[in-house]
């Protein structure tokens, strides 16, 4: 057993699992305090290294790519004292996470572990039912819906459509990008009927847009992270229909694999169905003139 313990929290490696507890201090991030303790395969890693500094120093995991839903989810736009793969190490403890890190690498080696991309997750992600309260509402997901009750500060578009419920089913991904205090984030639902909508988050039913602390917005990544882990996996997808990347020659949807965006045929309908939503609102006295031209502007672009 390999163990290392710090202020920043426990690192412990039997050989098959490297076991990453957060530490209690207050210096430790609301987020990994949060999200608790992540019991990472070996299979999963990629590599481990120890970052020296003039005052003691950093371990760092490097999971494959793939492997970990929270990665996935968040993109590597987690701030770095958030990520759960970075530990915080004293200067008297270097010698320690040393060490730790080369018995990490040495089973590496003697597993042979790939470092390709995986073809699955070998994380689970949050349990769920998982709730968070954000600064436009909250949202919550039970494993098979979301919901979205909006706050009294929410856009007047979003209260005047009540609460948001989402199944999986209908769902094509999850967009985060964090609130940095400096500048806005959000957590955005993308739906097979959505993906084409190009509307501001703060104007968006499907959208969380974090502005208020940051501290607490960013455990809405404990819902995107526990949403994607019930997605199918990006090895499996050939692609969202927004995606600008194009196609190799040659290249088309793959046997059994729905198409992730709705069939061209449906984008009248959904435009219809949104323009009239709009119109009701507008002649309920919900939205002004002006929002009113704003949202329904902002939905044509969108198609």
């Amino acid at each position: 057993m390999a163990e290392i313990i710090q202020r920043d929290g426990t690192w412990a490696f039997d050989g098959s699992t490297v076991r990453i507890t957060p530490g209690l201090h207050r210096s430790v991030p609301l987020f990994r305090q949060t999200y608790g303790e992540v019991s990472v395969p070996l299979e999963a890693v990629a590599g481990v290294g120890f970052e020296p500094e003039r005052r003691g120093g950093r371990l760092r995991l490097r999971l494959r790519e793939g492997a970990d839903p929270l990665l996935q989810a968040t993109g590597g736009r987690l701030p770095d004292a958030a990520d759960p793969y970075r530990l915080t190490v004293e200067i008297d403890r270097c010698g320690v996470a040393e060490y730790v890190a080369e018995e990490i690498r040495h089973a590496l080696l003697l597993d042979r572990i790939p470092k390709e991309p995986t073809e699955g997750y070998l994380l689970p992600g949050p349990p769920v039912p998982v709730s968070v309260r954000s600064s436009d509402g909250t949202v919550s997901f039970d494993g098979t819906q979301v919901r979205i009750d909006w706050a009294d500060a929410s856009d007047r578009v979003k209260r005047a459509t009540g609460p948001r419920i989402i199944d999986v089913g209908e769902l094509v991904r999850v967009e985060w990008l964090p609130n940095s205090g400096a500048d806005e984030g959000f957590l955005r639902f993308v739906t097979r009927e959505t993906v084409f909508s190009k509307l501001p988050p703060e104007k968006d039913p499907y959208a969380l847009d974090l502005w208020g602390s940051a501290r607490r917005d960013l455990l809405t990544a404990l819902i995107a992270t526990a949403v994607t882990a019930r997605l199918p996996h990006p090895s499996a997808r050939t692609g969202d229909a927004d995606d600008t990347a194009p196609e190799s020659a040659g290249s088309g949807p793959r046997p059994g694999v729905p198409s992730p965006g709705p069939p061209p045929s449906d984008h009248h309908d959904v435009l219809l169905r949104r323009l009239r939503e709009l119109g009701e609102l507008h002649r309920g006295g919900v939205l002004t003139d002006a929002e009113f031209a704003m949202t329904k502007a902002a939905v044509l672009r969108g198609f």
